[in-house]
């Protein structure tokens, strides 16, 4: 058996046929407008089917934060809403994280994710101000 042979691992890429730029095995053709590629509108959807099962339970757990500050003698209005702004909070941090992964050069802006921090974190705030005696 020769150098070449023992080496071998049986696994070869193709060389590419339409002339894309690939130089040689194991290098990757970029596509020439990747970064401004629009998203389609399957990661979108999942996206948003996501963040829908999470606002669902984020509801539940405002609701068993809401019951958890009643029992320890806050005042019920004073304990929805701080649980309200506890549900902002896990909403807004959510929405900022799906919308990075579906799309993160599009979606990972101070336009975009500076509104989402300052409304998540004036939500953690406010939830926890409000949820003392």
């Amino acid at each position: 058996m020769s150098q070449q042979e023992s080496n071998d691992s049986g696994f070869a890429l193709p060389l590419p046929a339409d002339g894309s730029g690939a130089q040689a095995f194991g290098e990757v053709a970029v596509a020439q407008g990747a970064p401004g590629v629009d998203t389609s509108s399957r990661d979108l959807l999942v996206g948003g089917g996501v963040l829908l099962v999470l606002l669902v339970a984020f509801f539940f757990a405002k609701n068993a934060y809401a019951n958890a500050l009643v029992s320890r003698r806050v005042s019920p209005n004073r304990a929805n809403a701080a649980a309200w702004w506890l549900f902002v909070f896990l909403a807004s941090l959510s929405t900022a994280a799906l919308l990075s992964i579906v799309d993160a050069s599009r979606f990972m802006t101070p336009l975009v994710l500076g509104p989402l921090a300052a409304m998540g974190l004036a939500g953690l705030v406010l939830a926890l101000a409000m949820g003392r005696r």
